[in-house]
């Protein structure tokens, strides 16, 4: 066991969001394929920090995940919306047209020494 934060990745990753992660330190389990409960668990999600979803079509894997770990990151990056069923549930929906995937990494891992804190100043202002 290591104390590198895991991410459970599920989509075709066309901008490289899971390396980006990878580069910041976090473990990167991908899911191929459909988005079932199965596939979630075989990639770990019970201890995965976050769950990125580049495929919208598979949506109903965001409340699977939530189910086996509530206490995952969800976090969609994709150039669609979300189902509204799912909409809000997801901790962080951003499109790769809005922010690269260097900066989602960078933003979701801001504090290194625990994952599951979001990065502060988020919004780029420098006040405490």
């Amino acid at each position: 066991m290591t104390d590198q934060p895991l991410a459970v990745v599920a989509g075709p990753d066309e901008h490289g969001l899971g390396e980006e992660l990878a580069a910041c330190g976090v473990a990167i389990n991908r899911i191929e394929g459909l988005v079932t409960a199965d596939a979630l668990a075989e990639a770990g999600i019970a201890d995965a920090a976050y769950f990125v979803l580049t495929d919208v079509e598979e949506a109903t894997g965001i409340p699977v995940a939530k189910e086996k770990n509530p206490e995952v990151q969800i976090v969609t990056y994709a150039s669609r919306s979300l189902p509204e069923f799912v909409a809000t549930v997801a901790d962080l929906a951003v499109g790769p047209e809005l922010l690269d995937a260097a900066t989602v990494a960078e933003e979701l891992t801001g504090d290194a020494d625990d994952p599951a804190e979001p990065a502060d100043d988020v919004d780029g202002s420098s006040e405490p």
